[in-house]
């Protein structure tokens, strides 16, 4: 059992990682474009930049297990983002509602996978 539930968060947390990383590179390579969504989404566009390498932070901190306490910190500021995400993109009616919906997925087993296997805070 142990080995399945790995096996689950390593896949989950992968997706997940990657859909992050796919994201902070777009806010990166294209800041303009991503600030100018921001903004219609009803978002200060100026965050565009430090939302990108909090992103590859939060990242680092679920992958490397470095602090039990620090990766909590990250899922909980990956679920704010997917959160904001979703109620901007209802807001606007744009469609991107969805991708925000698998983020929370993909976030749900992954933490949830992630609590079976390291536990709780120490």
């Amino acid at each position: 059992m142990e080995k399945k539930n790995k096996i689950i968060y390593w896949i989950v947390t992968g997706a997940l990682s990657l859909m992050m990383i796919m994201s902070a590179g777009m806010y990166f390579l294209k800041t303009d474009e991503i600030t100018e969504i921001f903004i219609s989404l009803g978002y200060n566009g100026r965050i565009v930049i430090p939302l990108g390498i909090l992103k590859i932070a939060g990242i680092i901190a679920i992958l490397s297990n470095i602090s039990k306490t620090l990766k909590e910190w990250a899922y909980f500021g990956f679920l704010l983002d997917f959160i904001l995400a979703l109620e901007g993109h209802l807001a606007a009616n744009d469609g991107g509602h969805l991708t925000a919906i698998i983020a929370i997925i993909l976030w749900s087993f992954s933490y949830m996978y992630n609590k079976k296997i390291y536990g709780g805070l120490s």
